[in-house]
């Protein structure tokens, strides 16, 4: 018996496909046997078969059926026997050709609701049934779906106008070296109202803009910060290694002993695995072990708090249920205008210094950057669960840092996360690789029905017995950079961070972990900025989070992203995903450690292309479709920038250091422009270096275990 045809049928109605396979289709003249997940064709009694050798032992005969999982069907086709069946290929490709029109890709858009007229549950119900089910269940879970349908509201905006952004920015200086963009006028009764910046900084966003912000108040400037919702609340958990929040305590912002009151749980293993059941035995991977990977769980809410109240200690405002409106920049001050929610009354504040933290849908980033403010993005959903699971469904020690569990669903290779937390807590997340397609912006909602749907596919669970703590959920960005000036992140007196500076690792890490990362290069150079007045577009452009080691990375995203409106073999992803990580799990631990935390070399990351394409040669062909000439284009001038980097880097690196050691204490108050500029490389040339085995063991001596120790069962 052998396969011959595997296909993905982007519908859940598998009744429906299964009616049309079993009535609808004609294969010509095989006669058609049904079945009850199908159908098998028969050689016709009174057709020869003459020149065709049969096997004694096996039918002459095609097996034709369907099954559901991932709310998603799929088709499989097997000949019984070793000999083709008549006019076997033509068969396939009618059938393929006759479900591909009849079953074509469907990307469902949400209702447009009215509040006014019925509550969020009520408007949908009809749509999401499970997801309204759910939410009831959950604290607050009316407000948090309101959200999450507010924020995919948003962003369909935001992707389905990209060459008009809304305008929330307004200069009086007209173009300040951002190109021909017109970027209007300012308001001229601003500087009237508001003469001097009331604030040295002002942040909009507090989640990654609230440990920033506490950061810049204990360095003693005056801040502000304005967030739409309650201060506080998170819709997403965070993880992240201990090697990694050690740059909190070296700054200065946490001691150690408040480091370990936000740490919920530090797990002893994580697991990346791919489901790999269609795939060939020469691409099936083992299980790549990666303990010092995302293994401490934050109390995200515990922290922000904290972050909250040092900044209130140290002088700075927190304005929350706040809504940003717009902002005027002269050449003094940048000017907001904002709405407090609860009260409608709207106010007028003025700054220094504008930090955009307002994550993927924020209007500044798509302003700024014309309208193309992301390449990608991961539709992202999930819930943190308090209790419910069975004890031998799951070890708490353990965690899921990517996996599958199945091919491609409904145009889309769904990828879980999982990460202990306190007590019995457990905090699950699915999401996806994504294009950005005005056609196919991606759903929240719709992922969230998908979850609620297939957990307990994943993680043998009763849903009804589970106990939900609060849901997670939002659009992750990413930016196919191809050098460090390939994103605008600034203008005058205005920088972004975090998400809307879409400036982080395109695997698993969110812009926390970019901005964790990348902390002491943030602050240093804003601080230098803040103090010798160096506010205008030139300057602040060159404080970023970029890494050329991270934007080469950006190939395997998309090779994890299926094009919309494109089909393609459900196992393509997972074949591709089981390559390389399957050369990870062979390699040394510190290779995967490095690899995923955004610290791969030049000469590493040459060595693993070629293993991954020796190991599977077709692997450059399925890029090449995924891609498409122009974004591989793109990525080749990401490895060239990424090799000139590399050699700059082992270059300046010996001396560079040590030469801004000497100089800077003179250099800096008699040309502070030239000195930041300095030091801007040198944390360049600086920031992602790969770690010895010796320095990811005495960070996380306790993560450390043999590969050959302990495996959960998927």
């Amino acid at each position: 018996m052998r396969e011959i045809l595997y296909l993905e049928v982007p519908t859940p109605d598998i009744a429906t496909v299964r009616n049309w396979l079993q009535t609808d289709f004609e294969p010509g003249n095989a006669e058609k046997v049904l079945t009850s997940e199908g159908f098998r064709l028969q050689i016709p009694t009174e057709t020869t078969t003459a020149g065709v050798a049969i096997s004694e032992n096996l039918p002459a005969e095609l097996s034709v059926f369907v099954w559901s999982v991932q709310r998603t069907t799929y088709l499989k086709v097997f000949r019984w026997a070793e000999q083709p069946f008549p006019n076997e290929g033509q068969i396939l490709q009618r059938l393929t050709k006759e479900i591909r029109n009849r079953f074509p890709h469907h990307y469902p858009e949400p209702p447009a609701i009215d509040l006014s007229q019925q509550s969020i549950f009520a408007a949908l119900a009809p749509y999401y049934p499970l997801t309204v089910k759910y939410f009831q269940k959950m604290p607050n879970g009316e407000y948090d779906l309101t959200r999450a349908y507010w924020w995919e509201q948003r962003w369909r905006e935001g992707v389905r106008n990209p060459q008009q952004p809304r305008q929330v920015v307004f200069s009086s200086q007209g173009d300040t070296g951002l190109g021909t963009r017109d970027w209007g006028k300012g308001n001229p009764n601003t500087q009237s109202l508001i003469p001097n910046p009331q604030y040295d900084i002002i942040y909009i966003g507090g989640a990654l803009g609230a440990i920033h912000a506490a950061l810049m108040a204990k360095l003693g400037y005056k801040v502000l910060l304005v967030e739409r919702m309650s201060f506080g609340r998170m819709n997403r958990e965070w993880n992240i290694s201990r090697d990694e929040i050690q740059s909190l305590v070296n700054l200065g912002l946490l001691t150690p002993a408040e480091l370990e009151t936000i740490i919920a749980r530090e797990y002893k293993d994580g697991f990346n695995k791919f489901f790999d059941a269609n795939n060939p035995s020469k691409l099936r991977s083992p299980v790549l072990h990666t303990p010092t990977v995302l293994n401490l769980g934050l109390d995200s809410e515990k922290w922000l708090q904290m972050c909250g109240q040092k900044l209130q200690a140290a002088g700075g405002e927190i304005w929350d249920e706040t809504e940003f409106i717009r902002a005027d920049i002269d050449i003094s001050q940048v000017a907001l205008k904002v709405k407090h929610l609860p009260s409608q009354v709207e106010k007028q504040v003025s700054g220094r210094l504008l930090i955009d933290a307002m994550g993927t849908a924020s209007p500044i980033a798509w302003q700024l950057n014309g309208g193309r403010a992301f390449d990608s993005v991961c539709p992202t959903v999930g819930a943190a669960i308090e209790s419910g699971f069975e004890p031998q469904v799951w070890d708490s020690q353990y965690g899921d840092v990517l996996y599958s569990h199945g091919d491609i669903s409904r145009g889309r290779q769904l990828i879980w996360e999982l990460f202990p937390g306190a007590d019995d807590e457990l905090t699950i997340y699915l999401f996806h690789y994504h294009e950005v397609n005005a056609k196919n912006p991606g759903s929240l909602l719709e992922m969230y029905e998908d979850f609620f749907t297939i957990l307990p596919e994943y993680r043998r669970c009763d849903m009804d017995k589970l106990v939900w703590k609060k849901p997670t959920f939002g659009y992750i960005p990413g930016h196919f950079s191809v050098g460090s000036n390939d994103r605008t992140v600034a203008f005058d007196r205005l920088i972004a961070i975090g998400d809307a500076a879409s400036l982080q690792s395109p695997l698993v890490f969110t812009g926390f972990g970019s901005l964790v990362r990348n902390l002491e290069r943030l602050t240093t150079l804003l601080d230098i900025a803040l103090k010798h007045d160096l506010l205008s577009f030139r300057h602040l452009n060159q404080i970023r989070a970029y890494q050329s080691n991270v934007s080469v990375t950006w190939l395997f995203s998309k090779g994890m992203m299926v094009p919309t409106g494109k089909f393609l073999p459900p196992q393509r992803i997972n074949s591709m995903l089981n390559t390389f990580f399957g050369l990870l799990a062979d390699e040394p631990q510190e290779v995967a450690d490095n690899f995923i935390k955004d610290r791969c070399d030049w000469l590493t990351f040459n060595r693993l292309a070629l293993k991954a394409a020796t190991k599977n040669p077709a692997l450059l062909l399925w890029i090449w479709e995924l891609a498409g000439p122009r974004d591989l284009g793109r990525w080749l001038g990401s490895y060239f920038n990424f090799g000139r980097h590399a050699l700059i880097s082992s270059l300046l690196s010996p001396w560079f250091p040590r030469f801004l050691n000497r100089v800077g204490f003179w250099l800096e108050p008699r040309n502070p422009g030239l000195w930041l500029w300095l030091l801007a490389i040198n944390y360049a040339i600086a920031t992602g270096k790969p770690r010895s085995r010796s320095q990811v063991v005495k960070a996380n001596p306790e993560a450390i275990i043999p590969k050959s120790e302990v495996r959960i069962s998927h």
